[in-house]
């Protein structure tokens, strides 16, 4: 490979304006809306997608909100930070919660993960 394997996150949500308000918080960006690529065969689906440069380096993604597709899972996408302790203390403030405090990971930075208020586990990730 040659490229970054991940060119694309969603993370379904049952409740769009708490999510949104959120990773907004969180995040300290505006999410901003994206039209539905299927109106017919999905018309109740929500989409709003976070800051991003297509032709930048990493991936771009969206919060999606649609019938039958529980949040919670089991998916982990990891948000680059410049220190994570900082955004899982926002994380925190802002209705989620702390499952693991920033920890190191050697020659890599750091992580931490925390729950967000729809059950989903986020990773964070920084060099500081």
């Amino acid at each position: 490979m040659t490229s970054n394997p991940v060119g694309w996150f969603e993370i379904y949500v049952q409740d769009m304006p708490r999510a949104k308000a959120f990773y907004e918080a969180v995040f300290q960006g505006e999410l901003t809306p994206l039209s539905n690529p299927d109106p017919e065969g999905f018309a109740d689906m929500e989409m709003w997608a976070f800051p991003m440069s297509m032709e930048g380096p990493g991936a771009a993604g969206a919060l999606v909100r649609m019938a039958g597709c529980p949040s919670g899972g089991s998916t982990l996408v990891y948000f680059s930070c410049e220190d994570c302790a900082v955004e899982a203390d926002r994380a925190a403030a802002n209705g989620g919660s702390v499952f693991k405090p920033k920890m190191p990971i050697g020659e890599h930075g750091f992580i931490a993960l925390v729950s967000d208020t729809e059950g989903n586990l986020v990773g964070l990730h920084s060099m500081a």
